[in-house]
């Protein structure tokens, strides 16, 4: 079984030397990846997705964030360039839960 959650994110970047960038799910989201994983999270809390932004699919993990209550998608290096993107940039966003 799979489940699939579609939203529109703004990418952003931490603020630090290694340039990672992310987008944060909505926060409604939270509830529902949250019971779809169930009791099966790994380190920090994290959960394995397929994540969709344009043409680029690619397997990586959503983590949460204390602080804003939401999931964390990390972007690539690879995936921003592939997809042109930088910070600021409001992108849809689709991740899928095997189960």
């Amino acid at each position: 079984m799979t489940f699939r959650y579609e939203a529109e994110c703004e990418v952003w970047a931490y603020p630090g030397k290694a340039g990672w960038h992310f987008v944060s799910l909505p926060t409604d989201l939270t509830a529902p990846l949250k019971h779809v994983r169930g009791g099966q999270g790994s380190a920090w809390g994290s959960m394995r997705v397929e994540a969709t932004i344009g043409a680029s699919t690619w397997r990586t993990s959503l983590f949460p964030d204390t602080r804003s209550g939401a999931f964390l998608l990390p972007l690539k290096a690879e995936i921003r360039r592939r997809e042109r993107l930088s910070a600021g940039d409001r992108v849809r966003v689709t991740v899928e839960i095997g189960l």
